[in-house]
């Protein structure tokens, strides 16, 4: 715990048997008080390796549910776990453990409901090798976004998230899409609540046993936020409802 605040882990998992251990063995347990696991179908051992590591909640979908869906089962649990504060890291070690002190650091002192880990502030993405294309698609999307929903944010689409109970109850992230754009649409829904979205920069590894889509669905994903960018400012402006926000 951190000032007096309940700190779980969710790990998004999908075939990151390689990457795993080495994640979770740099998880800070001091503060934290539990971790989930939510192997999404994976072909390889990946939630069998999660209870051998010491995982306590070990959760394997039968049906592969998608990025999205992956999530809602992670909140849902940690919900139901009576967490207070909800860090979302990628299994693949892509996004360093080493931020949640940090990150759950604000959240527990009511300094911001919701933290990201940004890889555009500083020189964190192109360093870790993020592909030149990802990095444009990431500066055009991100500029797109913060005109049409008046925010300020250096980029969107991290995976490195940290929430509060309070805003994950204010929002109907289950109602989101069960692939890579759920994460925009929760964004979306949370400044639609009105809550504010802090970041600390974030260093991050591109490398093979690290996940990453592929051009086809980065395209598709890109429309997917332009879209959710659109329908959160007409929703604002009162024209039409969106299954989303409502």
């Amino acid at each position: 715990m951190l000032n007096g605040k309940k700190i779980i882990i969710v790990l998004p998992a999908y075939n990151a048997a390689l990457t795993l251990e080495k994640t979770y063995s740099e998880i800070p347990m001091d503060i934290v008080d539990d971790v989930i696991l939510v192997d999404d179908a994976s072909k390889d051992d990946t939630s069998e390796l999660g209870r051998r590591i010491g995982i306590r909640h070990v959760i394997k979908h039968e049906q592969n549910k998608g990025y999205g869906g992956n999530q809602k089962t992670c909140y849902n649990k940690a919900l139901e776990l009576g967490a207070d504060i909800v860090i979302m890291l990628h299994p693949d070690y892509q996004y360093t453990p080493k931020l949640i002190m940090a990150m759950s650091s604000i959240i527990a002192f009511d300094v911001y409901p919701a933290v990201f880990g940004s890889r555009i502030l500083g020189k964190g993405a192109i360093k870790g090798g993020m592909p030149m294309y990802k990095y444009i698609f990431n500066r055009m999307l991100t500029l797109f976004q913060n005109i049409l929903m008046s925010q300020k944010l250096s980029e969107y689409h991290t995976g490195y998230r940290a929430f509060s109970a309070r805003v994950l109850n204010a929002v109907p992230y289950n109602k989101c899409s069960d692939d890579f754009v759920f994460d925009n649409e929760m964004a979306a829904q949370i400044f639609f609540k009105g809550f504010e979205i802090a970041e600390i920069t974030c260093p991050t590894k591109y490398f093979p046993e690290a996940s990453s889509i592929n051009f086809k669905r980065s395209s598709i994903y890109g429309l997917g936020v332009l879209r959710t960018s659109i329908i959160y400012r007409l929703q604002k402006w009162g024209i039409g409802k969106y299954r989303i926000f409502s």
